[in-house]
């Protein structure tokens, strides 16, 4: 069976189930509203909190990029005052 074939057979089925239960109350309708709307409500804050901890990563990210920035210029003037400090000391052997 296609992918077609199931989405209609799934649609006829829940529409079968439907008419078979018969209408909804005015009452039900009224508590899945409420439920779905709680259920926007947690949507809504789970995408905002996921925002906040996207920035805060975003910043730790920089702060980690300063940091490796500042690790990388301190080992090349670590390395070039080794040479500096290697020549005088070969420099103060031949005199």
């Amino acid at each position: 069976m296609n992918k077609k074939m199931k989405y209609v057979f799934t649609v006829a089925a829940l529409g079968a189930s439907v008419a078979l239960s018969g209408c909804a109350t005015t009452g039900s309708l009224e508590e899945v509203k409420a439920q779905l709307n709680a259920v926007q409500a947690d949507a809504n804050a789970a995408k905002s909190e996921a925002g906040a901890a996207r920035a805060a990563a975003n910043e730790a990210k920089d702060v980690a990029n300063r940091a490796l920035n500042t690790a990388n210029e301190a080992n090349a003037r670590s390395i070039e005052t080794e040479t500096k400090i290697d020549r005088m000391f070969k420099r103060s052997m031949y005199k």
